[in-house]
């Protein structure tokens, strides 16, 4: 599952009234995976520098020796201009189009700027310049994150090793398992290591074993969801009328006004208590279809460590 997570910073704002945004009410309200639509970094706009001040000088903050010697590097892969920022080599992904603004992405794959076409390009150079520190502190969060989700990533073979409600569980494959397809959950003796029978041969590839493996944890997750959609739901006093489990990137659940819940299938891989938390949210959402403070005090009546689980949802990467 690869992280769209990004951080965004306009510049230029062009002045004058900007169009209304569409109301929460008007589209399904939304919890989203590893970082959320609510993790959205943003920085206010700052008019072109011909109309600022000008300032006697940049100013930078210290940098450590150890940074001189050994500066940190990050570079898009479509990358066409490079800057240094504080103590950081940058190589960005620079584009132009018809647009007002300066635009800043910070995502998986590292830095984009998109400019007007009016815009000089030593005016693009002092603006990233003004929000280095900002830039190098998203690049490095983002680097980290990446990090994560590839040492979450599952080899595909007898023996891998996976989250299953935030235990692990080890793979095998048994082609003389009665079962066919995906097996049954097992304890092995002593109860200390969980294991899934998989009816496949050794020789099975990684495709076969991924397809069926996520057969099993994607059955399992819908019996599950609806356990707990049955114990919330009374609850907060809200009734669903169907669910349906999304393999979406950017977001754990979504919730209709009309009562239909999609939770995030890979939610299986996380704790119960998590799981609660992302059920509960959408279940919220039957009542109030925005993120209000009266929707989080709706949330809290019935998970009311919410912020701390909320936190560990999008700290903790999904396997991948």
């Amino acid at each position: 599952m690869r992280s769209s997570l990004q951080f965004t910073l306009d510049l230029f704002d062009s002045p004058g009234p900007q169009p209304a945004t569409p109301t929460e009410a008007a589209r399904p309200a939304e919890v989203p995976v590893l970082p959320a639509p609510t993790d959205l970094a943003r920085q206010p706009a700052l008019p072109p520098t011909a109309a600022r001040p000008r300032m006697q000088g940049p100013s930078r903050p210290a940098v450590p020796l150890a940074d001189t010697l050994a500066p940190a590097r990050f570079a898009h892969p479509r990358a066409s201009r490079t800057i240094v920022l504080g103590h950081a080599e940058v190589s960005y992904e620079f584009t132009r189009g018809k647009r007002k603004t300066i635009g800043f992405v910070v995502g998986a794959e590292g830095l984009s700027v998109r400019a007007p076409r009016w815009v000089a390009l030593r005016d693009v150079d002092a603006a990233l310049q003004e929000k280095a520190g900002w830039i190098v502190r998203k690049l490095d969060e983002a680097q980290q994150r990446q990090a994560r989700h590839e040492s979450a990533r599952i080899a595909w073979q007898d023996g891998a090793r996976f989250p299953f409600l935030g235990e692990e569980v080890t793979l095998r494959l048994d082609p003389r398992h009665a079962f066919t397809g995906v097996g049954a959950m097992l304890d092995a003796e002593g109860g200390a290591v969980r294991e899934l029978h998989l009816s496949l041969p050794q020789s099975a590839s990684p495709a076969q074993i991924r397809d069926a493996a996520q057969a099993w944890l994607m059955r399992e997750a819908k019996r599950i969801f609806e356990e707990r959609l049955a114990v919330f739901a009374p609850r907060l006093g809200v009734r669903w009328t169907k669910m349906s489990l999304s393999n979406a990137a950017t977001r754990w659940g979504s919730a209709s006004a009309d009562g239909a819940i999609r939770l995030n299938w890979r939610l299986i891989h996380y704790r119960l208590p998590l799981i609660d938390y992302v059920v509960a949210h959408e279940l919220a959402h039957l009542r109030v279809m925005d993120h209000s403070p009266r929707f989080w005090e709706t949330v809290e009546s019935v998970v009311p460590d919410y912020s701390a689980l909320r936190k560990q949802l999008r700290d903790e990467p999904a396997p991948r």
